[in-house]
């Protein structure tokens, strides 16, 4: 009940300036408000826990620390009331009639200064406060401090151009919104919205927030509690109701850090790889808090790309926000708080990788596509993420892997590159020829069997001052062996690789005998250093130009295989048929290289071969 006779003030001309700005244009969703305003309850009520520290006597000492929210669909209203420091009148001209105490114009400059003075404009009666008449017919704030002797007050506004002052009876301790809602705006008078609002934005303010008596966020902020006092079930549950999941996490990252930033962090891994199924690609979802407030649900900058398979939350204090919480205005600060926390989840996952081999293979068989296009990409980390790449080789088990760090250990001294084959699976690469000079050597060659892969390998090109180098490419060079006995002479060798040149015609760009084959007659190698077989299978997929362009390649023959010398001496003995051979072994070699596209020809000659059988 109103004792005085109402106050009219006018807002200055810079007031209804920045009212202007703040109703048009500086958020972007009408839904902010709620976040805002609760954002302000909830700092009232903190000023009051600290406010009781110090004075001994406060009006209406019992009543509770909480936020109430009260809608109202057919009135078109929406309530929310805090118990916390209240304000006088003085206060209430203060905060609600002037902005953020130091006047309009200082505020305006303020919007575009970014630093300490916008963050702390939020969360106090000023902008965040006005953000209501966004949706707004009139607004009312009923108020009492907690100095005893105050009396209440309401302050009401349609937002126009001026506002009033009367002194109320009755009123609690705190602070009382009511908004009268435009038409357009009358869904913030429902119920599911307030709640789904409330629930995305401030899930983990700290205190109480009931919903037309029902408490409605009761999921603490975990982030900011000490690691060593919570239990398994409640990161479980946070991870559950933060990354919107249904499995548990695989793998957790929960720290603080105090310089360059002041930073809390509770990341997680997933159990599954949903890009892996086939599903749409992973957006952004680690959450970006100011004071446990939500900032972005997707913060597109604050991770590397690589690293969009994470969730949780990241929180900082020393984020400049512009005013409305929306956007950051210091990209600097952004990639401050990108390579400190990525570079906390590289040494998480080294020690990973260290102290729970088994857990981190289990990891990167369903992960490892993203450190790879890390390692790839992001030249900033690359050194750190080669070393957390993981292969099968030929010294491997089938299902076991090794680092790259591993790999350069077993190295001979001799040896001076890595060497990897890239194939669609174990069996593939173990059967064709390219791993038999290898092996015949003792020469390790790690397995690569994503389309991808060659891209990293291309992409990283050495580790630890070796140089990653395809095993097919033609350019290797291995050690020579002792000629077993059996082989076709030098001058025999010469002479038949010759006849292959001509007999193949363009298809080659040379024949020789090979350094690396053991078991199987030939091999194909590409002529072409700029485009590998696996490269000219990528491009043709994605109907690139240049991916039909000819094909020639090298081709080695073993000298010792029954074929090779039953080859010889067909040659001559029968023209045709050798030529038909000939034909055949260079298209074996393709199909074993991946490169034969069209297998029509090969059929045809096939069939004209089983003639002569």
């Amino acid at each position: 009940m109103s004792t005085t006779t109402p106050q009219k003030f006018e807002f200055q001309a810079e007031i209804k300036q920045l009212l202007d700005i703040v109703i048009h244009s500086l958020y972007t969703e009408k839904e902010i408000f709620v976040r805002e305003l609760v954002s302000n309850a909830s700092d009232a009520l903190e000023k009051l826990r600290h406010t009781q520290l110090t004075e001994k006597e406060i009006f209406d000492e019992t009543l509770e620390l909480e936020i109430n929210v009260t809608t109202d669909d057919k009135a078109k209203t929406i309530t929310i009331q805090d118990f916390g420091i209240g304000m006088t009148r003085e206060e209430l001209v203060k905060n609600l009639g002037t902005i953020a105490h130091s006047g309009s114009k200082a505020f305006l400059k303020a919007l575009g200064e970014g630093g300490a003075k916008n963050t702390n404009l939020i969360g106090q009666f000023g902008v965040g406060f006005y953000s209501a008449f966004m949706v707004a017919k009139s607004v009312k704030v009923y108020s009492r401090s907690w100095k005893k002797d105050e009396p209440g007050h309401v302050w009401s506004s349609d937002g126009s151009g001026s506002y009033e002052i009367e002194e109320v009876e009755g009123q609690r301790r705190g602070a009382k919104i009511v908004i009268e809602l435009k038409d357009d705006c009358a869904e913030f008078a429902q119920e599911w919205k307030v709640e789904e609002i409330v629930k995305r934005y401030s899930a983990f303010v700290s205190f109480p927030i009931n919903l037309n008596g029902k408490r409605i966020n009761t999921v603490q902020a975990l982030w900011l509690r000490n690691k060593n006092e919570i239990k398994e079930e409640e990161y479980t549950e946070f991870y559950k109701f933060q990354a919107h999941a249904f499995d548990e996490p695989r793998l957790r990252l929960h720290f603080s850090a105090d310089a360059p930033l002041s930073i809390n962090a509770l990341l997680f891994v997933p159990k599954e790889n949903t890009e892996k199924l086939g599903l749409s690609r992973l957006e952004p979802a680690v959450a970006l808090y100011c004071r446990k407030v939500l900032i972005d649900a997707k913060p597109k900058d604050l991770l590397p790309e690589w690293l969009r398979f994470l969730k949780g939350v990241v929180d900082s204090e020393d984020l400049p926000l512009n005013i409305s919480r929306e956007t950051m205005q210091d990209k600097a600060l952004i990639e401050k708080l990108n390579k400190v926390i990525t570079k906390r989840f590289l040494k998480f996952l080294e020690d990973e990788a260290k102290n729970r081999a088994e857990g981190y293979d289990a990891f990167f068989k369903e992960f490892g596509h993203f450190i790879k296009e890390g390692a790839a990409l992001d030249y900033t980390h690359k050194e750190q993420l080669t070393k957390l790449l993981r292969f099968e080789s030929s010294l491997t088990e089938k299902g076991k892997t090794t680092s790259l760090a591993d790999y350069v250990t077993r190295m001979g001294t001799e040896q001076k590159d890595v060497y990897y084959l890239v194939g669609p699976n174990r069996a593939s690469i173990e059967s064709g020829p390219y791993l038999e000079g290898f092996k015949a050597r003792n020469l390790e060659v790690l397995f690569c069997y994503e389309a991808v892969d060659e891209y990293v390998m291309n992409n990283v090109r050495e580790f630890d001052g070796k140089k990653l180098t395809a095993a097919d490419h033609a350019d290797v060079k291995l050690s020579d062996l002792p000629k077993p006995e059996g082989a076709l002479s030098d001058d025999d060798v010469k002479t038949l690789t010759g006849w292959l040149k001509e007999t193949l015609g363009e298809r080659v760009a040379d024949v020789k005998a090979s350094d690396r084959l053991v078991d199987s007659p030939v091999l194909a190698l590409n002529a072409d250093k700029f485009m590998s077989p696996h490269m000219r299978r990528m491009m043709k997929a994605m109907n690139k130009e240049g991916a039909d362009s000819p094909l020639r390649v090298n081709l080695e023959i073993n000298p010792r295989h029954a074929v090779i010398k039953r080859l010889f001496d067909t040659r001559s003995s029968q023209p045709e048929k050798a030529r038909l051979v000939a034909e055949q072994l260079l298209d074996n070699a393709l199909i074993s290289a991946g490169l034969l596209d069209d297998a029509t020809t090969m059929v045809a000659r096939l069939n004209k071969l089983l003639e002569s059988v």
